[in-house]
């Protein structure tokens, strides 16, 4: 079962932020307790968590939820990453920004680190204020290797994780896979999970953490590395998907 931005939808607070609508919240955390792979959350007006599942606190490296609900990520989540999240809170709340399947880096207290695709939406109360979000960030999971869809698009995700370095060209992978641009996207987001764009940026950016964790290469140089053509690029994209900076990755996580 493949949690649904409607569900998030359907999560709804009432004014105060309490009563009805959180028990609602809290139905659902319910369900998203049995989903190992899904991290689901509730925060009200002040970013502080109200539902939390029990894949989020595996995660956090917490015993229970009571040590989580109540508390901001700036609280829970390693430094600057916490600070990260609850600006990107601050805009869902404030501006009613909504996020949809933004790939990210997470990493985690416990020393976990995953790609996830994440959503986020704002929660309002019956007269349309925003007084609450709600959200969750499902884990990229290799696929099946056995139907048919994987064959077709294995050597296309080969292609280009292995050619992340240069300029790669998705017209030309699909060309040469034997599938059209269109074909290609269609086949890969139901098999990975991921545009081909998205897993570039995946590739890209993994790539990128390990040469950065290992301190060897300068920013510039690892930028290059990893296909990107300038700096500011590289760091615009490493920022908006791991939520730090390069240099700051590299303080934090050396």
């Amino acid at each position: 079962m493949k949690p649904s931005r409607q569900a998030l939808a359907r999560t709804r607070l009432d004014a105060d932020g309490t009563a009805a609508g959180l028990e609602a919240a809290r139905l659902a955390e319910a369900l998203f307790d049995r989903l190992p792979d899904v991290v689901f959350f509730v925060k009200d007006e002040a970013g502080r968590y109200q539902a939390v599942n029990e894949t989020l606190v595996e995660r956090l490296g917490r015993r229970s939820k009571a040590e989580v609900l109540g508390r901001t990520p700036e609280e829970l989540f390693p430094e600057p990453l916490g600070r990260r999240y609850a600006e990107q809170d601050r805009r869902v709340l404030g501006e009613g920004l909504e996020i949809r399947s933004q790939l990210e880096l997470h990493l985690y207290r416990s020393g976990l680190r995953g790609w996830c695709l994440t959503d986020k939406l704002p929660l309002r109360d019956a007269r349309g204020a925003i007084v609450g979000l709600a959200g969750l960030s499902r884990d990229l999971q290799p696929p099946e290797g056995g139907s048919a869809d994987y064959r077709r698009v294995a050597r296309a995700a080969e292609l280009i994780r292995s050619g992340h370095a240069g300029a790669v060209r998705l017209d030309r992978v699909a060309r040469e896979v034997g599938l059209g641009r269109r074909q290609m996207e269609r086949l890969m987001r139901r098999v990975f999970g991921l545009s081909p764009g998205q897993l570039l940026v995946q590739a890209r950016l993994e790539s990128a953490s390990r040469l950065l964790r290992e301190g060897r290469l300068g920013i510039s140089d690892v930028a290059q590395a990893c296909g990107y053509a300038d700096h500011s690029a590289f760091t615009r994209q490493f920022r908006a998907t791991v939520g730090l900076t390069p240099t700051a990755f590299r303080r934090a996580f050396r």
